[in-house]
């Protein structure tokens, strides 16, 4: 008789205690993906709160400058700049009626006595001023100040912009205008957030000036003791929790990186939060409960089935026997011990494994479905990445345009009383304008849309070129006459514009620049006497925004993206760059290699144009001040010029006499650029007219489309005076 098994176990117990052991890891893990999934979740609303906190951080910053570039403009108009306060009053009082959320504007000498005020009638006696701390700041830092929320003299709350304006003969004055919270309170809205959420914008104080809630009562409040000690622990921004003025626990953000010290808070209520963590741990557990019923009561019917299965076996075993024993084997489960052979365990082990199969494919399905998804969500957020670039390009060039030709215009006329006003300010539009072009260059080279226009050129020439082009810094060069490369001389020079400029911001006294060349590659070194570098900063120099540790006044300012662009257009050239250092203080060294090439065998002349007779221009364009002194320096230049502002003035203009050359903005009010150039060119039939489209648009695809329309030239906003005598050159030398 075999022997008996020392544990028996039914069928039904057995299945439910393989379904839980098989799903007790399952629940575990997924209980710690659900907590990983809860810290990530909330990592990513601490990210998106900082983030908001700083975009608005930036859009209050750009507020701030729009009232003291109006402020500036004001300020340098003829009547202050004439000594004519009436007529400046009249000015001023012109401009405030067009700010719709202006008090007024106040005028002030250099020791702060008030001169007029827009609020009152000319002449009238004047109240004392409001906030007179951030005037004398203004006097004491002659940078443009944004004062605290304050209450004036007519009752009304109120913050002042305050400008530094240097009259005739060098007599100082300072411009107030007085805005009301309700400019950034619109700001605010504009903003896209949830329900809960609570932002405020505080002033150097921490005044609250907007709030997106309540915003009548809480005006003018100091912030509450839990933010104060938030914004103590954290520094310049962080995130953590804080009550607000209505006792509200909330979960915080805030940043104080404003140029001009005011601060954004974003908060959101922290029990929300929890309660959501606390949400998906319930479903989750609800899931796991009834999960396990589940297969318990699949179980359960399962091994009903199988019992009964047995017994039928039984049966017919019995029926069917002939009398020869039966071999049986001992086991642990009652069932299977009665049964000599298990053919039914067999196909539910077959059936289970169809089943994990079918469950692993569909989950590979979906799982490729979300990576489907998420790569056209990724090539969306570049599209609309390329177009935001494109825009934002476009809006800094055009303001940029009128203000290089005017500088263009004080720089022919050389007054010797504004040279060095008129080289700052020609300094910092360089600078703003590299700021600019590096952020698109950047976003063309990470989407790989950058092409280079190669040909074989003389990389000692480049180099001689670009330390002539960089005035006030110490260059001492070394170089042969000619060491000949294959490369696009406009990004080589770009690459050295940016490592000269990197010199000169933090560099010393002295640059060194040595340009040699062995049997295969030529090799450019740019060594100074500078601050140095870490081991830790060369290995991240040439990472987009990275930059070297600066001070809050960010002397050296910048994006961090010139050296990261150096990098990216070098290794376009198939060449190599590299930093070195001795450390802090010990001055740093960047060096490029370049493959050489073959010297061409006859050298172009680049002998300048011929001067011409003037011609006639017919100048488009809706801003008002680009064309004037668009107008004004081509003028100078010696040519007729007409001007327009729209389509329609333009198509009148040559209907009434055909211009020689006709230079279009694109953005025009009621017809495109392009719709423009088609028409002009019927009107003209066979006269010969020179089309020069000049627009802040200058992206690869946009300089092609300004060619598909028939333009004959494409200038992208600020246009240079070079830019302009190429434009109007005579039509061999522009074909040339």
């Amino acid at each position: 008789m075999p022997a008996r098994p020392r544990f028996m176990f039914s069928l039904r117990y057995l299945l439910i205690m393989l379904t839980a052991i098989g799903l007790l890891p399952l629940a575990l893990l997924g209980a710690w993906s659900l907590h990983q999934a809860g810290i990530y979740k909330e990592r990513e609303q601490e990210r998106w709160m900082l983030d908001l906190a700083r975009a608005l951080s930036s859009a209050v910053d750009a507020e701030l400058d729009s009232a003291i570039a109006t402020l500036t403009s004001l300020g340098n108009a003829a009547p202050l700049q004439n000594g004519d306060l009436p007529g400046f009053y009249a000015a001023a009082s012109a401009l405030n009626r067009h700010q719709a959320d202006w008090l007024g504007v106040i005028l002030t000498d250099g020791d702060g006595k008030v001169l007029l005020r827009t609020m009152d009638t000319y002449g009238a006696a004047a109240p004392p001023l409001a906030d007179p701390a951030s005037l004398r700041q203004l006097l004491a830092t002659q940078q443009p100040v944004a004062g605290q929320l304050t209450r004036g003299p007519g009752g009304r709350l109120a913050f002042p912009v305050r400008v530094l304006i240097a009259g005739d003969q060098g007599k100082l004055y300072t411009l107030t205008a007085v805005i009301q919270p309700d400019r950034m309170v619109r700001l605010i809205q504009r903003q896209q957030v949830p329900p809960d959420a609570v932002i405020a914008v505080r002033d150097g104080t921490r005044a609250v000036v907007a709030r997106s809630r309540d915003q009548q009562g809480k005006v003018g409040d100091a912030p509450s003791a839990s933010l104060v000690a938030l914004m103590r622990r954290a520094g310049a921004e962080g995130f953590g929790n804080a009550v607000t003025s209505e006792g509200q626990h909330m979960s915080t953000a805030y940043t104080t990186r404003s140029r001009y010290g005011w601060a954004v808070v974003v908060g959101r209520p922290a029990e929300g939060l929890r309660a959501a963590a606390y949400e998906r741990m319930g479903v989750y557990a609800a899931g796991i409960v009834l999960s396990l019923l589940a297969c318990f009561l699949f179980a359960s019917l399962l091994s009903s089935r199988l019992v009964a299965t047995i017994r039928t076996l039984q049966q017919n075993a019995a029926a069917l026997g002939s009398g020869a024993p039966l071999t049986q084997s001992p086991s642990g489960i009652t069932e299977i011990a009665q049964i000599g052979h298990a053919l039914k365990q067999a196909e539910q082990l077959r059936d289970a494994r169809e089943q994990e199969r079918a469950q692993l494919l569909d989950s590979l399905n979906r799982a490729l479905a979300s990576h489907q998804s998420a790569l056209a969500d990724a090539r969306e957020a570049g599209r609309a990445k390329d177009e935001f670039l494109a825009v934002l390009g476009h809006e800094l060039r055009n303001p940029l345009s009128p203000i290089v030709t005017s500088l263009d215009l004080l720089d022919m006329r050389d007054e010797p009383t504004s040279r060095k006003e008129r080289g700052v300010m020609r300094r910092q539009v360089n600078h703003l304008r590299r700021l600019v072009d590096d952020l698109l260059d950047l976003s063309r080279i990470t989407s790989g849309k950058l092409q280079l226009e190669l040909r074989i050129l003389n990389l000692a020439d480049v180099v001689r070129h670009a330390v002539a082009a960089t005035p006030g810094l110490q260059i001492h060069l070394s170089a042969p006459d000619a060491v000949w490369v294959m490369g696009d001389d406009s990004r080589l020079t770009q690459v050295l514009n940016n490592l000269l400029s990197n010199a000169a911001r933090f560099g010393g006294s002295v640059t060194q620049i040595a340009l040699s060349a062995d049997a295969s590659h030529a090799r450019l070194t740019i060594s100074d006497n500078g601050i140095g570098m870490s081991e830790e900063l060369i290995a991240r120099v040439f990472e987009p925004f990275h930059q070297a540790p600066q001070s809050l006044a960010r002397r050296g300012g910048g994006l961090g993206l010139g050296l990261a662009i150096v990098r990216k257009i070098v290794d376009l050239h198939g060449g190599l760059v590299s930093a070195r250092s001795a450390g802090a203080g010990m001055g740093s060294q960047f060096e490029l290699v370049l493959p050489l090439s073959v010297p061409p065998a006859t050298e172009l002349s680049m002998d300048g144009a011929a001067a011409h007779d003037g011609l006639r221009l017919l100048l488009v364009d809706d801003n008002v001040d680009a064309a004037l002194s668009g107008a004004a320096l081509l003028q100078l230049l010696g040519h007729e010029v007409r001007i327009a502002h729209s389509g329609t003035e333009a198509l009148a203009a040559v209907r009434q006499r055909m211009p020689q050359v006709a230079i279009l903005d694109i953005g025009l009010p009621d017809m495109s650029g392009y719709e423009l150039a088609t028409a002009i060119r019927r009107e003209a039939g066979g006269d010969a007219v020179r089309l020069v489209a000049l627009t802040g648009y200058g992206q690869k695809e946009d300089v092609a489309r300004a060619y598909e329309a028939r333009f004959d030239l494409h200038l992208t906003k600020p246009a240079s005076v070079a830019d302009l005598r190429r434009a109007t050159a005579p039509f061999n030398d522009a074909a040339a």
